[in-house]
């Protein structure tokens, strides 16, 4: 009995492409961030201001491209393709985001979308601040 579950299980679970899933992730990730230098070299080019503040615009600029592209439905079916290429942090936020305030409209501006949108992105804010403050610590003790 066991051994006809296991073959069954073997004969229909789906064979995963590692190799292929691999090459599509580093190669649409690698895109995204290039796509972001080539903003933040523009931006740096044409209006002259100084890598902070380029940093800056590129960074908001990158997560409007993402939302934007979300809310088409492109992001979606890009990350179907790529996988885990398009989870680079601050579009894979934008749009962890934007989908979930998409599917809550219908409850409304705040029940809905305001509530929602935080749910998933909740987490990582905490998970990204107390971070930040166990690392400010390290630094602070260790005098670096």
């Amino acid at each position: 009995m066991n051994q006809k579950f296991e073959k069954i299980k073997k004969d229909t679970t789906p064979k995963r492409e590692t190799l292929k899933n691999t090459i599509n992730a580093f190669i649409s990730g690698g895109l995204i961030c290039l796509l972001a230098q080539v903003i933040s070299y523009l931006i740096e080019k044409y209006f002259k201001l100084d890598k902070n503040m380029t940093s800056v615009y590129t960074v908001i600029i990158m997560v409007f491209l993402a939302s934007l592209l979300t809310g088409f439905g492109v992001y979606d079916r890009l990350g179907q393709f790529s996988g885990a290429g398009t989870i680079i942090p601050i579009t894979g936020f934008a749009n962890s985001m934007t989908s979930s305030a998409l599917e809550s409209k219908s409850e409304g501006l705040i029940l809905g979308i305001l509530t929602n949108m935080f749910k998933l992105a909740g987490s990582v804010i905490v998970a990204g601040i107390v971070t930040g403050v166990v690392v400010g610590l390290i630094r602070y003790i260790l005098g670096v």
